[in-house]
C-alpha cells in the first residue's frame, strides 16, 4: 500500500510540474505574440489590456489541456497521435479566446491571440521534443560502453523498422549504429538518422571499424543464393546474425524479442519464393472439412499451418503423439484466435476402428496423409513395423476415405520410393501402388507426392550435424560421394497443396527439387555457419553407408523420366504411370500381410521384393 502512495504521489508531482512548466510556457507565447504582432514595440495600453486579461487567457488554455487529457499521456512514448491532440487542444483553446474576446470585448489584437495559440503549441511540443532527446541521448550513452552495438543489411523500409525496434530495445535488440545495402543511391547517405557506410560485402570490414557485435538482415525481398550469401558474408565475422520477421506477422511489434529470430539452416540453403495458384488451392480446401494424419509431424504441421491460410471449415489434426499435436493446436490457437475451427484427435493409422469413427463423425472431404515411418536406419532392423504402418496403415486410410465420401485424398511420399534400397522406400512405393489401384476403383481422386529431403524435419541429417557440432565432433559423413536434394518445411508443404489441385487421379506428382547436394558440402556450410573452420577446428569422418543408404537418390523410375508430363506449375511435373496387375498386386499384398501379421521378416522382405521389382534389399537381413 506504501509503495502505492508514493508511486500517485510521484504521478501526481509530475503532473504538477508539467502544468507549471506549461503556464509559464503559455504566458511567453501570449508575450511572443505580442512583440510579432506589433513588430517588437507594442503599445503601452495593448501590454496592460494583456497583462489584465492574462489569467482569463491561461485559465482558458489551463482548462482545455486538463480536460482534453493532455497531462494523462506518456510523452517518453508520444507519437503522432499525442502530438496531432496538442494541436487540437491549443486550437480549441485559441478559438475561445478570440470568442471571450468578442463576446466580453476585450478589443485584444485577433492577431495576437492566434499566435499565442500556435507558439503555445510549438513552445509545449517542442519542450516534450526536447526532454524526449535528452532522455533517449543521455541514456544511450549511459549503455554505449557495455551495449551490444548492431549493423543493419538493408536500407530500405525493412532497415527502418529494424532501427526503430533496436531503439525502443536497445538492451535486447542492440543500439543501431549504421546500414549497409548494395543499393548505390544510399550509400554515404543517412536513413532513419544512420549513415548507410557500405555495401553488403563490405560488412566484414564495418564490423571492425565500429565495434559491432550484433548484425540483423532487414531484407525481406531477399531470397534464394543471394539470401545464403549475405548469410555466409555475416557469419563470417563471428557476429550474432538475425533476421527481421515480418513485421505483418507479429502479435505485437513493440517487442524486439518478437522482431528477430535466430538464423537457421534454411537461411542459408535457401531457394527462391515458391510462386503458387492460391485460387486453384482455394477451390479444394476453402470452407472444407480437412483432415491431415500426421498432423503433429514436421511435415504434416507445416500442412496444418498452409491449409489454414486457406479457411477451411474445419482441420482436423489426426496424430498418435499427443505432445507436437497439442503444441501445433496452441501455435494455430494464437494465431488465428481461440476458437478457430481446428480439432486434434489423436489414433493411429493402423487402427481402422478408430479411423471409421472419425470419418463418420468429422465427415472430411480432403485428405493429406503425412502419417508414416521415415526412419531409413531404423525401418531397416523393423522391417514388419514399417509394413503394418506404411503399407496397411495406409490401406485403412484409403479403405475409410473412400467409403465415408472423401472426394480428395494426396499421399506424401519420397524419392527413396524409387529404386528402393531399404524398407522404408519399399513401403512408400507400394502405398504409390496402393494410390493407383484406388484411383481406378473408387470416384476418391487419390494423388501420390513425391518429394526429397526437407530441411528442419524429424530425422534430417542437419538436425544430427548441428548436434554433433555443438558437442565440438566429429561431424559424420557416410560417404564424400553423397548427394540429396533439399527443400524447406515450408517449400514443400506449398507444393503438396498445389499439387493436390493440379494432379488427376492416380497419379505421381513429382516436385522440383532443384539441383542435388553434396552432403559433404552441406556439412562444411554448416560448420562455418557455427563459426568453425571445417578439417581444422572441427573434424569430419567418413564412417561408411548405413543399411538401406544409397549414394544418390532418384526422383525418377527410369520408365517414368521418359514419359514426364509438364503441369502449369513450374515446380510439379507428373510422372507417367506404370501399369499394375490389380489381381496380382492384392494377392501379393494379401501374402505380405499375413507375413507381417506373422511377424515373418524374412518373409516381409521377399514379399517386398516381389511387390517392388525395382527393389534391391539388405543382402545380410535377407541371409539372416
Amino acid at each position: 500500500m506504501g509503495s502505492l502512495v508514493r508511486s500517485r504521489a510521484k504521478i501526481w508531482i509530475r503532473r504538477g510540474c508539467l502544468f507549471l512548466l506549461d503556464l509559464v510556457l503559455i504566458l511567453i507565447a501570449l508575450r511572443l505574440g505580442l512583440l510579432m504582432r506589433y513588430d517588437g514595440v507594442p503599445s503601452v495600453y495593448m501590454v496592460k489590456k494583456l497583462v489584465s486579461l492574462r489569467c482569463w487567457i491561461l485559465l482558458t488554455y489551463a482548462t482545455c489541456l486538463v480536460l482534453g487529457g493532455h497531462y494523462q499521456m506518456m510523452w517518453r512514448y508520444a507519437g503522432s497521435k499525442e502530438y496531432m491532440r496538442l494541436v487540437l487542444l491549443c486550437g480549441i483553446a485559441a478559438i475561445a479566446t478570440l470568442l471571450m474576446n468578442r463576446l466580453f470585448a476585450w478589443r485584444i489584437s485577433r492577431p495576437v491571440l492566434c499566435m499565442t495559440g500556435i507558439l503555445t503549441m510549438l513552445l509545449i511540443g517542442g519542450s516534450r521534443i526536447m526532454w524526449k532527446m535528452t532522455r533517449d541521448a543521455f541514456s544511450a550513452r549511459s549503455r554505449k560502453s557495455e551495449g551490444k552495438r548492431a549493423l543493419i543489411v538493408g536500407a530500405g523500409e525493412g532497415g527502418v523498422y529494424a532501427a526503430r525496434i533496436c531503439r525502443r530495445n536497445p538492451e535486447m535488440a542492440g543500439i543501431p549504429v549504421a546500414f549497409v545495402d548494395d543499393n548505390p543511391m544510399k550509400l554515404n547517405m543517412r536513413v532513419s538518422g544512420l549513415p548507410v557506410m557500405g555495401t553488403i560485402a563490405e560488412t566484414p570490414e564495418i564490423v571492425r571499424m565500429k565495434g559491432i557485435s550484433d548484425i540483423i538482415i532487414a531484407a525481406p525481398s531477399m531470397i534464394g543464393e543471394r539470401l545464403s550469401q549475405v548469410v555466409s558474408i555475416c557469419r563470417s565475422t563471428q557476429c550474432r546474425v538475425r533476421m527481421l520477421n515480418d513485421p505483418n506477422d507479429l502479435a505485437a511489434v513493440n517487442q524486439g524479442r518478437q522482431s528477430f529470430r535466430e538464423l537457421n539452416t534454411s537461411d542459408f540453403l535457401s531457394r527462391s519464393e515458391v510462386r503458387l495458384d492460391e485460387g486453384q488451392i482455394r477451390g479444394y480446401l476453402t470452407d472444407r472439412v480437412v483432415l491431415v494424419t500426421g498432423g503433429g509431424g514436421s511435415i504434416g504441421s507445416e500442412i496444418c499451418r498452409q491449409v489454414m491460410r486457406f479457411s477451411p471449415k474445419l482441420l482436423v489434426i489426426f496424430d498418435i503423439y499427443e505432445n507436437c499435436a497439442y503444441d501445433l493446436e496452441n501455435e494455430l490457437r494464437r494465431k488465428y484466435g481461440a476458437d478457430c475451427a481446428v480439432k486434434v484427435l489423436i489414433g493411429s493409422i493402423r487402427d481402422k476402428r478408430r479411423l471409421d469413427e472419425v470419418f463418420v463423425q468429422y465427415h472430411p472431404q480432403v485428405v493429406f496423409h503425412a502419417a508414416a515411418h521415415k526412419h531409413v536406419p531404423l525401418m531397416e532392423v523393423s522391417p514388419v513395423e514399417a509394413v503394418k504402418n506404411n503399407v496397411f496403415g495406409t490401406r485403412n486410410l484409403l479403405q475409410s476415405a473412400s467409403t465415408h465420401g472423401v472426394e480428395r485424398l494426396v499421399q506424401l511420399s519420397t524419392d527413396k520410393a524409387v529404386n528402393p534400397t531399404n524398407v522404408m522406400g519399399a513401403t512408400k512405393r507400394v502405398t504409390e501402388m496402393l494410390i493407383q489401384t484406388y484411383a481406378a476403383q473408387t470416384k476418391m481422386i487419390c494423388t501420390a507426392v513425391r518429394f526429397g529431403n526437407v530441411l528442419g524435419s524429424h530425422g534430417s541429417v542437419i538436425p544430427l550435424f548441428e548436434a554433433q557440432i555443438r558437442q565440438g565432433g566429429p561431424v559424420t559423413l557416410t560417404d564424400e560421394r553423397m548427394t540429396r536434394y533439399f527443400m524447406t518445411i515450408s517449400e514443400a508443404a506449398q507444393l503438396v497443396l498445389q499439387a493436390g489441385g493440379l494432379a488427376r487421379s492416380g497419379s505421381i506428382c513429382v516436385l522440383d527439387m532443384g539441383q542435388p547436394v553434396r552432403i559433404k558440402d552441406l556439412a562444411e556450410q554448416l560448420i562455418r555457419f557455427y563459426g568453425y573452420t571445417p578439417g581444422v577446428d572441427m573434424e569430419i569422418k567418413i564412417v561408411g553407408l548405413r543399411p538401406g543408404e544409397k549414394l544418390y537418390e532418384e526422383l525418377l523410375i527410369d520408365k517414368e523420366r521418359n514419359d514426364m508430363e509438364k503441369t502449369t506449375h513450374d515446380k510439379i511435373f507428373v510422372a507417367r504411370l506404370t501399369p499394375i496387375e490389380r489381381v496380382e498386386f492384392e494377392n501379393r499384398l494379401a501374402r505380405l500381410y499375413d507375413a507381417a501379421k506373422r511377424e515373418d521378416e524374412q518373409a516381409v522382405l521377399g514379399l517386398l521384393r516381389e511387390l517392388v521389382p525395382t527393389y534391391q534389399p539388405n543382402r545380410d537381413m535377407l541371409a539372416g
